[in-house]
């Protein structure tokens, strides 16, 4: 007979997160174990949350979502990573700025924005979630999505014009649409 396999995770998110991570009275704790099958242990002095469960997909899942809550997003749209065809990319600034705070801003402030439009801008063309937080800008969204939101990204911090960038996700955004509609409908679609 075999033995039920536990397997862990652990995950250090910043410090001020833990207590999104955790909820009101640990609502949103207990709705990641209860989603993903997993307990979480939270040293909330130290920011390390530990994931355990014998299911590996979960323990996946709840990983991400854990990730996505440290880099700034609500519980809300973490819990998307729940669905399949979702995922989360981050992209770190702190290696290209360096040790530079003053160019740490300026690459934030070009992928915020003036009022946060460009990110705005961002998350309509490519229907995807962004998070500028710390060093890293994280996106929530379906694979080929975050993809395109990801390659927006990257074009901004290395000095691609925004109106170059806005032009080039509304032409990719549209092929991506068409695509989507060359696929044949599966019995699934219908239902």
């Amino acid at each position: 007979m075999a033995e039920d396999l536990e397997y862990s995770y652990d995950i250090k998110i910043p410090k001020e997160r833990v207590a999104v991570l955790i909820g009101k009275k640990g609502e949103v704790k207990k709705e990641i174990e209860n989603s993903t099958s997993t307990k979480l242990h939270i040293d909330s002095n130290e920011g390390e949350v530990s994931v355990r469960g014998e299911d590996p997909v979960g323990l996946l899942s709840a990983r991400e979502i854990i990730k996505a809550i440290g880099r700034g997003f609500n519980p809300e749209l973490a819990t998307l990573l729940l669905k399949q065809d979702f995922c989360l990319e981050i992209v770190n600034i702190g290696d290209i700025a360096g040790k530079s705070k003053k160019k740490l801003l300026r690459l934030k402030g070009r992928i915020i924005g003036e009022e946060g439009k460009s990110r705005k801008t961002i998350e309509t063309l490519t229907e995807t979630n962004i998070s500028v937080y710390g060093k890293t800008i994280a996106i929530i969204g379906k694979h080929a999505n975050v993809n395109l939101a990801r390659r927006a990204v990257e074009s901004l911090i290395s000095g691609s014009r925004h109106s170059a960038v806005y032009r080039a996700l509304e032409r990719k955004s549209k092929e991506l649409k068409i695509s989507v509609f060359d696929q044949p409908l599966l019995k699934e679609d219908l239902k």
